[in-house]
């Protein structure tokens, strides 16, 4: 399952909506793996790696799972990043 969101908030991928998307992530048994623009995809389950990907205010994440729930990841994940991540 892929499905790719801009990234709408006032201050992007920092610390907080990575945290939650980590949470959500880790909830999953499917792989997930986010990428922004032509970058490297990294472990939707490590805060390290999501926090590497640096990705400001307008850029557009990819989200890609694979596995027995990926539809559902996937889709929360977009559903948390589509709202602000609540912030604005």
């Amino acid at each position: 399952s892929v499905r790719e969101v801009p990234l709408t908030n006032q201050y992007g991928l920092h610390a907080r909506p990575a945290s939650r998307i980590v949470g959500i992530a880790s909830r999953y048994h499917s792989e997930v793996r986010l990428s922004s623009g032509a970058g490297r995809a990294v472990n939707a389950k490590s805060i390290l790696e999501v926090l590497t990907l640096a990705a400001g205010p307008g850029a557009r994440l990819t989200i890609r799972a694979v596995g027995e729930d990926a539809d559902q990841a996937v889709a929360e994940i977009a559903q948390l990043v589509e709202s602000k991540f609540g912030e604005d």
